[in-house]
């Protein structure tokens, strides 16, 4: 059966944006270290880069090793709204779980390779596992996250050492304790430590 994947980067303080949705303050160290932890990163997870990025990281035509669906929050997927973006992973099969994504203020989606769900987001997993294909990426945000926790297979926590404050949680939930253990992990030059996790069921 596919797994649900939560791939995420996350501050010291447990936060993966600002309040606003910031990302750019994670730091990737000078310009080798930042190469070096981008080249790793893609060629593991290939896919994970939006497809306007693909070309300038010599990645336009690399397959998919791990995921062949992605699902976001609307918060995440407001981001690429807000950027002109409404397919952000058009090589992927995209979900946006969202009740209110047609009514909020901004730009709506209108791109057919987007999927908004806006019934249960549960029921929508169980459903993709039982469908063939490669497992299952959720990229954000905290609130999804919470929702999922109960489907979720693995978390690919990448640990940036900046401590951010106030912001989005990685989940965003009520008091729920998880367990989950270790089973591999990556430490990289510019501090970054990636972390692989398994659900304990």
């Amino acid at each position: 059966m596919r797994k649900l994947v939560y791939y995420i980067g996350v501050s010291i303080d447990g936060y993966i944006a600002g309040p606003e949705g910031e990302f750019d303050f994670y730091p990737v160290g000078d310009a080798d270290q930042a190469a070096d932890y981008a080249a790793r990163v893609n060629a593991r997870y290939p896919e994970t880069v939006p497809t306007a990025l693909r070309p300038h990281a010599g990645l336009t035509d690399a397959p998919a090793l791990r995921f062949d669906t992605v699902l976001m929050g609307h918060g995440t997927y407001r981001q690429a709204l807000d950027h002109g973006t409404p397919s952000p992973y058009a090589h992927l099969r995209q979900f946006v779980l969202s009740n209110s994504l047609d009514t909020s203020p901004g730009p709506a989606t209108t791109d057919p390779a987007v999927t908004v769900a806006s019934g249960d987001p549960l029921t929508l997993v169980r459903d993709l596992k039982r469908q063939p294909g490669q497992d299952i990426w959720l990229c954000g945000g905290g609130r999804v996250a919470a929702a999922l926790l109960p489907e979720l297979d693995e978390l690919i926590i990448k640990s940036y050492p900046v401590v951010a404050g106030a912001g989005i949680p990685v989940f965003g939930g009520k008091f729920d304790p998880t367990r989950f253990r270790v089973t591999a992990r990556e430490a990289f030059d510019n501090d970054v430590l990636m972390t692989w996790f398994e659900a304990v069921r």
